[in-house]
């Protein structure tokens, strides 16, 4: 196992607890994600997990990092086909599962793993429990938008399939807590995902919840806009966007299916002839702008809310330019605080609602 050498800097870094096994590129991407970040933020340091000489072996060849990095030692992975049930009975000797445990233990400030988003999401559950007044955690992305700040936040994408008008008044609180500490948006302006801006359209239970999140727009301060349609999730009439997993998760992948199909298409315009191919020589420029804003990978990341303790969830296809990318929210978000402000908030503003039987 390598340890940072100076102990005294190693202290006052943030510690960021990462799953190495998890993503379809193998380790490699991982461990080469962390070194992009720790070239960039000389404030953090990191615990890999996963088969330790494995992992050695790829940290020694870079200093910068080997001074940084704990190499915990775990010898199971989980896959991609594993079902969640099965992880959270028989995991505990995977590197999912030790990630998650040193942010339970308290020693790291955050987990990021690249593996199964359901088995992520069954072991934070149980290891680190919710927060109270919580009933469902939500996963929230940030989503590229016309808004000043450049993006949207967007949640549940996917950790439940399940909401009622209960448990999106709690996911807007989350959400408004995310786009005020990691956006810096003063007063984020919040929209309910819906078939139409009407306040009579959509079901009973998405009428219910516009009535509860607008009562709680004063005390919260927060601006609630109503309604929202799927056009407006990469517009700028709200920064935060609130719907169920279903939904949410079935609208990221079509957005980045559609920048991605948008991306193949115009490398096919530009190769159609001579002219062409001198044109995008000269846009050169503005088309490199353009796929920056537009890389999924620049904004790769889905942050788990309401639980005691932040866990990031990255691409499982993320190379090492989307690992460090999940890598950097991860520390911005343990160096602000993110997770206690949000206990916080919830805490202030609704009383723990009584379990579901349902």
């Amino acid at each position: 196992m390598t340890a940072p050498t100076d102990h005294t800097s190693a202290k006052a870094r943030t510690l960021i607890s990462v799953d190495a096994m998890g993503g379809d590129q193998g380790p490699a991407a991982v461990v080469a994600g962390c070194l992009i970040s720790a070239k960039l933020n000389p404030d953090i340091s990191f615990i890999l997990h996963g088969p330790e000489a494995e992992l050695r072996a790829l940290v020694v060849k870079h200093p910068v990092l080997d001074d940084r990095t704990t190499i915990r030692n775990a010898t199971d992975v989980v896959t991609m086909e594993d079902k969640p049930s099965q992880v959270v009975r028989t995991g505990k000797d995977t590197s999912m599962w030790s990630a998650i445990e040193a942010v339970r233990t308290g020693e790291a400030s955050v987990a990021v793993s690249c593996g199964n988003t359901g088995a992520l999401m069954a072991l934070s559950m149980i290891r680190l429990r919710k927060l109270p007044g919580v009933n469902r955690p939500a996963i929230a992305v940030l989503y590229p938008s016309s808004n000043k700040q450049g993006f949207n936040v967007m949640l549940d994408v996917g950790a439940d399939i399940k909401a009622d008008a209960d448990d999106l008044l709690r996911f807007a609180l989350m959400g408004m807590s995310y786009a005020r500490n990691g956006l810096n948006v003063e007063k984020p302006r919040i929209g309910l995902l819906n078939v139409g801006t009407e306040e009579h359209k959509g079901r009973t239970e998405l009428k219910a919840a516009h009535d509860l999140i607008r009562d709680s727009a004063a005390q919260a301060a927060f601006t609630f806009v109503g309604f929202v349609e799927g056009g407006d999730i990469s517009g700028n009439r709200a920064d935060v966007i609130v719907t169920d997993g279903f939904t949410g998760n079935i609208a990221i992948k079509t957005g980045e299916g559609t920048a991605s199909l948008i991306g193949q298409r115009l490398r096919e315009a530009f190769k159609y002839s001579i002219l062409s191919q001198l044109a995008s020589l000269l846009a050169y420029t503005s088309l490199m702008r353009l796929q920056k804003k537009i890389d999924p990978r620049r904004v790769n990341g889905g942050v788990f809310l309401g639980l005691n303790g932040t866990v990031v969830k990255s691409h499982g296809s993320a190379d090492a330019t989307g690992v460090s990318a999940a890598i950097k929210l991860a520390a911005q978000l343990a160096e602000n605080g993110f997770n206690d402000k949000l206990a916080a908030r919830v805490a202030a503003t609704l009383p723990a609602k009584e379990p579901s039987h349902s």
